[in-house]
């Protein structure tokens, strides 16, 4: 009963949600995994925010001071001011040519739009948008099939040849 008691102190410090632009970051994670589940942030870019704040990346997200917190959110919002163009998701873009660093909904807006500019002027890629197959060059003779996509089907063909021998059968 005793050892109960200082656990339920140490979790009144704790915040189980830590907001940064329009996501909820489990804070009873670590930082550098409760970063890395935002869209846009990963493994290393998590690591490399953790640094730059000073913060253990191990160290619980929502134990941590309201302070450091601010300065991690700060830090993510300005991540593409603080590393080269290259560790950056969005570099020259097509409109504007600056690069940035998309998070959360914007990184999945900016995609989409990218998807509905490539289908518009008909590229390749659109095309292959537009039509629902493999984009990036993969195999799709033996792969990637839905449901209606077979390669020979062996039964209908047999059907029609069975319904073209009666019919045939009939004329004569």
């Amino acid at each position: 009963m005793s050892e109960e008691a200082p656990q339920e102190q140490e979790d009144e410090d704790l915040q189980y949600f830590v907001r940064i632009g329009q996501t909820d970051l489990d804070g009873t994670k670590s930082v550098e995994r409760s970063l890395s589940e935002m869209n846009g942030i990963g493994r290393r870019t998590a690591r490399i925010i953790a640094e730059e704040a000073g913060v253990d990346r191990t160290a619980t997200f929502g134990r941590l001071d309201d302070d450091v917190i601010d300065e991690v959110v700060e830090l993510v919002e300005n991540y593409a001011d603080e590393v080269p163009d290259w560790l950056n998701n969005r570099q020259s873009d097509f409109y504007s040519g600056e690069t940035t660093h998309e998070i959360g909904n914007d990184l999945q807006l900016t995609r989409q739009h990218d998807i509905n500019r490539m289908k518009m002027i008909d590229s390749y890629r659109g095309v292959r948008h537009k039509r629902g197959q493999k984009v990036r060059g993969q195999r799709t003779k033996s792969t990637g099939r839905t449901e209606g996509t077979i390669g020979v089907n062996v039964e209908e063909i047999r059907e029609e040849q069975a319904e073209e021998a009666a019919e045939e059968g009939e004329g004569e």
